[in-house]
């Protein structure tokens, strides 16, 4: 039966019905090539820090971890804005909507090039105040200076590609955007080592190979795209502004990109906190970061899986179906969530040495580590709850118990570790699991009252 649009007979080779067989099975199917792809796009962020490690000093190392903070909290709220694309396209698609399914595509395109072009131009004269408020130690400004600059002008072309993998997974391909990053993966690698070891670029030049290992990334992407007609009757009046399609994605996407904003200004703050105990400090919480981001692979492919699954089920009528990928994909995210926190309880000063050489900072790395790494249990299990809440257009809901999260636990804890706990980092590590045990909570509350008032689940 159609619903608003053209009937979806034939599926395309972008296309996958997501909405039959085996639960576990088509989370496994559709989680692992996005766990590969996060896998890849953190490995493109570490092979900075690593590879700027091998040729500079501390003050380089600052730098770049800094600055990738600050460039990875702009790519979790470009992700989080085009989840709101990602949920429209699935439920256009499971209830087979052809015309829905190109106007959301043409929409979503039109929305991000004019949201990266404004950014672009807001942060490039805002790179001196975000130094400032970063409280960067003094010899690692002008490096951090060099790197956001230039990363800043790529943005466009980090907008690009999030959007287009935000295209696919709605569409139920998740392989498709493994194949763009590991391009952009290959060529970091390589541009690093030209840029950073043989030009001998320092900081600039490690953005410089982020920055066009995105481009060539997308400029691939656009190629097969075109090449083999992968959104078929997309057409130039998709692209017009559709009020209630733009309406539709900003709904789920601004909450869930505003709380994910907020999540990565209150790690921002932590590594306020730690900056100004001292470059040691400030590097081993960097490390950290990035090693976590490694971590949190698995946490983050379920969020991600749960509201693509979600939505084309909950697009087709299948609610239950809808409950059963939470579940399953909850049950994956804890068992890996306790594993990886154990084993981290012995190999974190290992993990953090090969990033670092000087021996106080591989202790304070190994002291953070161990409190901070306790968060992917938690947070796991929160972030499948928020792919379900997004799902359902309740991202609001994601928004208001990572707020708690940050307002009553995160922050406030971190700031007391780092101020009483001066010989120890383990106390400041341990503020981000207590305010994701917190939005656990939230999100439980929230999802039996979902269960009690099921006529608020329409969409």
């Amino acid at each position: 039966m159609e619903a608003g649009g053209e009937n979806l007979e034939d599926k395309t080779e972008m296309e996958r019905d997501l909405t039959t067989g085996s639960v576990f099975k088509t989370i496994l199917y559709f989680s692992l090539p996005y766990l590969l792809s996060y896998f890849l796009q953190t490995l493109y962020g570490m092979a900075d820090l690593f590879i700027i490690g091998q040729y500079n000093g501390v003050e380089s190392t600052t730098a770049v971890s800094i600055g990738s903070q600050v460039m990875h909290m702009l790519t979790v709220m470009i992700v989080g804005l085009a989840m709101g694309s990602t949920v429209m396209i699935g439920r256009a698609v499971g209830a087979k909507e052809k015309k829905k399914i190109n106007l959301a595509v043409g929409n979503t395109a039109t929305l991000f090039l004019s949201l990266s072009v404004v950014c672009t131009l807001l942060l490039l004269a805002a790179v001196r105040p975000i130094t400032a408020v970063m409280s960067t130690p003094a010899e690692a400004v002008d490096g951090l200076i060099h790197y956001l600059t230039i990363c800043f002008i790529g943005i466009p072309f980090i907008t690009a590609y999030n959007i287009i993998s935000s295209v696919f997974r709605g569409m139920g391909d998740s392989k498709s955007p493994m194949y763009f990053i590991a391009v952009a993966c290959v060529c970091n690698i390589v541009l690093d080592y030209i840029f950073i070891g043989l030009l001998g670029l320092g900081t600039a030049g490690a953005a410089l190979g982020t920055t066009l290992s995105q481009t060539i990334s997308v400029l691939v992407s656009f190629v097969v795209i075109r090449k083999r007609k992968m959104i078929p009757g997309l057409c130039r009046k998709d692209f017009r502004p559709e009020k209630r399609i733009l309406g539709g994605i900003l709904k789920v996407g601004v909450p869930v990109a505003i709380q994910d904003g907020f999540i990565q200004i209150a790690f921002i703050v932590i590594t306020v906190f730690a900056n100004r105990r001292g470059l040691n400090d400030a590097a081993a919480v960097g490390i950290v970061e990035k090693l976590i981001g490694i971590l949190f692979l698995i946490p983050s492919s379920m969020l991600s899986t749960v509201s693509a699954l979600s939505a084309q089920n909950i697009g087709a009528g299948k609610h239950e179906r809808a409950k059963a990928t939470l579940r399953y994909a909850t049950m994956i995210a804890v068992v890996f969530g306790v594993f990886a926190s154990v084993f981290m309880q012995f190999a974190a000063e290992g993990a953090v040495g090969l990033f670092a050489d000087s021996e106080e900072v591989i202790r304070l790395g190994g002291q953070y580590m161990r409190g901070y790494v306790w968060d992917c249990v938690f947070a796991g299990v929160h972030f499948c709850f928020s792919g379900y809440f997004c799902a359902y257009g309740f991202s609001m809901i994601s928004f208001i118990h990572n707020s708690i999260s940050i307002v009553c636990a995160r922050i406030p804890l971190a700031y007391v570790a780092a101020v009483y706990f001066t010989d120890s980092l383990v106390p400041m590590g341990i503020a981000a699991p207590a305010g994701s045990l917190l939005s656990v909570f939230v999100c439980i509350i929230a999802f039996f009252w979902m269960k009690r008032h099921p006529e608020r689940m329409k969409f």
